[in-house]
């Protein structure tokens, strides 16, 4: 990746934040929040949950979600519910909630790493809407309560903040011994009275929420019968009631140390020399999911934590860990593996460093999907497959940046997949082609080999940098004012997920002009729609001609741009009460100049100017 590209920072999906603005739900979701740091009981949950902002504020947050098209035992999808009215979604919610048992859920495997399944349960599409009624109402609360160095499954925390942490505290706080914990499989093991003890711990006393919640942890399973443990993977509130059984294991390891309470009270800068004079053992919890690492400062801190651990989650949360897997590393002397990444630290000087690559299993895997890929290039040779190609390398350069020598380990992919690039392609391959403007903004600085397909250039393998991973700014938050502003200036850029998205899946039936210019124009405007400048999401970026077609519009740079779906459908209507239906959706976020901008690209459409209100 060029500079540029480094720059780059992997923005969360804040679209949830605009539907929240949509459907006038953020001041009960901030209320929950703040009366859940309180310490407050929530007793009357359900009467948010079957609100109708909450339950029309559901269904928009699925409808676009790339699951949503997965069908469950019932073969219905969100193609099925979308003709349905408002009322209609309204009345099927809350009449399931009266006496609510889900339906069956449709087990499927999907093949691990290590050549194992891991099975997933697939809920109906309705009560996947269900679950996420109840998940708007129950995260809020349960953020509150969660741990500040857990990451993952939670909003705006992602696997390259959990890699920040841990380099912070071994180069940082120079801790060098590793306690890896392996849970043996987790989500299918969870003990259902544990979960609805810790929910209500939490302060959710609704009594007939827990019933539902509990109805939701047995849905029966197709061919297999009804669950006695276990989250199944594949529901939209599985992760959340996942992060609420491991909470407890968060606080009880900070309690060890970072959050142990001592009589005597101590100004914050001065507490941690207060500490290191007691005889407890500094010890830290880093959490992504179940993938957990302890950081010590010694073996035999690591040595008894490790045994504290096992017997901990035995007794606390009936869960066993693989023994085999469950060991303690001298990250001196050898690597620990965590979310693709090995890190170790290494002499340099006086001190030490953290080093971190990609875990050598991984690279492996990378090398085999890439020629995968160009297996089946060589089998359909259109720009689609070379397009798809080249969001793989992008999307593998945006998440393995943040390892120390990401370079070295793509310069070994890249020997590994260039011979079968040239050996496969070798009728097709060519040195001349044009270079898209993605290419030309990501990769132009680079001087590797040129291969084109298709009249496309592919991407280096080995074109990438480190980009050091940044911690987690703990100001972030969905639920309070200040936070969601720390959001919004974070999101200011461009998303390669997004990008990668757009770059792998161009638009049927498109010129090739198009498509490129596609993907240019969200590069070019940061990002963000071009009429409200709020940030694109996947499933909701429309690519708009200022001047029509059908008046000789080309496809051009400067004639295309890039907007949210109700705003293509505001350029374009026509009726009163479509223009009315869309403008009441999005006029919260609309300003002067906003507004100035839509009637720009009605007149151009041929229609009339919409009058502010």
């Amino acid at each position: 990746m060029t500079a540029l590209a480094k720059e780059l920072v992997e923005c969360p999906k804040k679209q949830k934040l605009r539907n929240n603005e949509y459907y006038n739900t953020q001041d009960i979701q901030d209320k929950l929040y703040k009366y859940s740091q309180k310490g407050y009981d929530f007793k009357n949950l359900m009467e948010h949950i079957t609100s109708r902002k909450n339950i029309l504020l559901a269904y928009r947050n699925i409808k676009r979600n790339t699951g949503s098209k997965t069908r469950g035992t019932n073969n219905t999808t969100i193609e099925d519910l979308e003709k349905w009215t408002s009322q209609e979604i309204v009345d099927y919610v809350r009449n399931r909630l009266e006496y609510y048992q889900p339906q069956p859920v449709r087990r499927e495997y999907i093949r691990k790493d290590d050549g194992r399944k891991r099975p997933l349960g697939i809920p109906t599409m309705e009560d996947r809407l269900i679950q996420q009624c109840i998940k708007q109402i129950l995260e809020p609360i349960c953020e509150a309560k969660f741990h500040k160095y857990s990451y993952g499954f939670r909003p705006n925390r992602s696997t390259k903040h959990a890699i920040a942490r841990m380099e912070y505290l071994t180069w940082n706080s120079k801790l060098h011994y590793s306690v890896d914990v392996d849970i043996k499989s987790f989500f299918d093991n969870v003990d259902h009275s544990k979960l609805k003890k810790q929910l209500w711990a939490m302060g959710i006393k609704d009594k007939e929420l827990i019933s539902i919640l509990g109805n939701m942890l047995k849905a029966e399973i197709e061919g297999e019968g009804i669950p006695n443990k276990g989250t199944p993977q594949g529901g939209i509130i599985s992760p959340l009631l996942s992060n609420i059984v491991l909470n407890e294991l968060d606080w009880w390891g900070s309690d060890q140390w970072e959050t142990f309470q001592r009589k005597q009270q101590y100004h914050p800068n001065s507490k941690y020399r207060a500490l290191k004079k007691t005889n407890l053992k500094e010890v830290y919890i880093v959490r992504y999911a179940d993938d957990l690492k302890i950081m010590c400062r010694d073996y035999e801190t690591a040595s008894k934590m490790k045994v504290a651990t096992i017997k901990w989650l035995k007794e606390r949360l009936n869960l066993d860990v693989n023994k085999k897997k469950t060991k303690i590393t001298n990250l001196k002397r050898t690597y620990t593996e965590f979310l693709g990444i090995k890190l170790r630290v290494v002499k340099k000087g006086n001190s030490y460093v953290t080093r971190t690559r990609i875990a050598n299993g991984v690279k492996k895997k990378l090398a085999d999907k890439l020629k995968k890929q160009i297996r089946q290039i060589r089998q359909e040779t259109t720009t689609k497959q070379v397009s798809k190609l080249n969001s793989m390398i992008l999307g593998m350069h945006n998440y393995y940046s943040m390892a120390s020598l990401v370079n070295k380990d793509f310069s070994e992919i890249a020997f590994l997949v260039n011979r079968t690039l040239e050996n496969r392609l070798r009728s097709v391959l060519s040195r001349k082609g044009t270079e898209s403007k993605a290419f030309l903004k990501f990769y132009r600085e680079y001087n590797y080999k040129s291969y084109y397909v298709a009249g496309i250039r592919i991407f280096p393998i080995a074109g990438v940098i480190f980009n050091a991973p940044k911690k987690f700014s703990q100001e972030i938050c969905d639920y309070t004012r200040t936070g969601r502003e720390k959001i919004h200036e974070k999101l200011r850029s461009v998303s390669p997920v997004v990008l990668k998205y757009l770059v792998e899946n161009p638009v049927q039936g498109e010129t090739v002009e198009y498509n490129d210019n596609r993907v240019a124009r969200y590069s070019g405007q940061n990002g963000c729609c071009f009429i409200t400048g709020m940030p694109l999401e996947i499933g909701d970026v429309e690519c708009h001609h200022k001047k029509p077609r059908d008046d000789g519009g080309k496809d051009t740079y400067r004639n295309l741009c890039l907007v949210k779906y109700d705003i293509h459908k505001l350029i374009h209507a026509t009726k009163v009460e479509t223009i009315n239906r869309y403008y009441d959706k999005v006029k919260v976020i609309f300003d002067e100049d906003a507004l100035s901008k839509l009637n720009k690209l009605r007149a151009k459409a041929g229609n009339d100017c919409i009058e502010p209100t």
